[in-house]
């Protein structure tokens, strides 16, 4: 399924991508933004195909409603380690280029663009929370959830300033240890030997192994955005960017989708330190995993109380792969 919906969808961004070169003579995204600036693109429908096509490509790439149709099946459907790697590595190179692709070249025709980014981000963050609601596979409510934080993803690059870019590369940043530790402790998780997904199977983790209970509900808190961690930071930024955009209503409708992810997690917190252990259900965690799971659960938190230095690095790798927004004049 992911491979026949990636290559419909890379067939798609191919497309339009040659329609660019049809249309610009180059393939250089600064070149591209510079002949949209100078002749109007508003004039020539061909440009809003293009963009449109782009946005279709990229919206499959990074799991946006409604191209998100694959990602649940796929996550619920691979071996963890395999799920925790697409979940992680393939929507921050997605998310990294079309930052650059719409920063860069169509940066000229934002109010063109961000309407369309505008009506896919509140989609993507209302639905996928609430159908994130309903799962009982902790692969699947992660897989919506990866889908929501997606949808956090495109207010940073739909202000189309470099507050609302560094915010994005910000939460991409601290999303890889939320994730990666999340789907860290699933991978231990056994029932009568077998990986299990159940959310149900985390049962009573806390009386079991109380430490790698703790370095999950960090986790969940972190994706929740709940201080002081990591995500309350990468949300709080994107919003920011919002806000400072003139589109606090934006930030709002977000901070709202935001509110009813916190249930789902939650309902983990609460399975693991309100019910009673399943006898067949083991935690089979090693000395090294343990280790690598408090590393990245200790990061989460120092970066959520100290993320200055997360913030700089962000900050100095928007200025080394973007430049300078290009705003079209009347």
């Amino acid at each position: 399924k992911y491979f026949v919906i990636g290559s419909y969808s890379s067939g798609i961004l191919l497309f339009g991508v040659s329609l660019l070169y049809g249309l610009a003579g180059t393939t250089n995204l600064t070149a591209i933004g510079q002949h949209l600036t100078s002749t109007g693109p508003g004039l020539d429908p061909a440009w809003i195909l293009a963009l449109i096509l782009l946005i279709i490509g990229f919206g499959v790439k990074v799991a946006v409603v409604p191209f998100h149709m694959w990602t649940p099946d796929v996550y619920e459907g691979a071996p963890t380690p395999v799920t925790a790697f697409l979940s992680v590595v393939s929507k921050i190179a997605a998310l990294a280029v079309f930052i650059r692709v719409f920063i860069e070249a169509f940066g000229g025709i934002q109010d063109i663009w961000q309407i369309l980014l505008i009506i896919l981000t509140v989609m993507t963050i209302f639905f996928a929370n609430i159908v994130a609601l309903l799962q009982t596979n902790i692969k699947r409510m992660l897989a919506y959830s990866g889908i929501a934080h997606a949808g956090y993803g495109l207010i940073g690059i739909l202000v189309a300033t470099h507050m609302g870019t560094y915010a994005v590369m910000l939460h991409l940043l601290f999303y890889v240890f939320m994730t990666m530790g999340a789907f860290g402790v699933v991978i231990q998780l056994r029932k009568n030997g077998l990986e299990s997904e159940e959310i149900e199977d985390f049962a009573g983790l806390a009386k079991r192994q109380p430490v790698a209970a703790f370095i999950m509900l960090i986790f969940m808190f972190a994706l929740a955005g709940i201080p002081p961690t990591a995500g309350f930071i990468g949300k709080f930024y994107i919003f920011m960017a919002a806000v400072h955009a003139d589109l606090t209503w934006l930030a709002v409708l977000a901070v709202i989708g935001s509110g009813i992810s916190i249930y789902f997690y939650l309902k983990v917190i609460m399975v693991m330190y309100m019910k009673e252990p399943d006898g067949n259900v083991t935690l089979s965690t090693s000395q090294p995993a343990i280790i690598a799971l408090a590393i990245a659960a200790i990061t989460v938190i120092v970066f959520g109380v100290y993320p200055s230095p997360a913030i700089d690095f962000a900050d100095q790798a928007v200025l080394s792969i973007t430049p300078p927004v290009i705003v079209a004049t009347p």
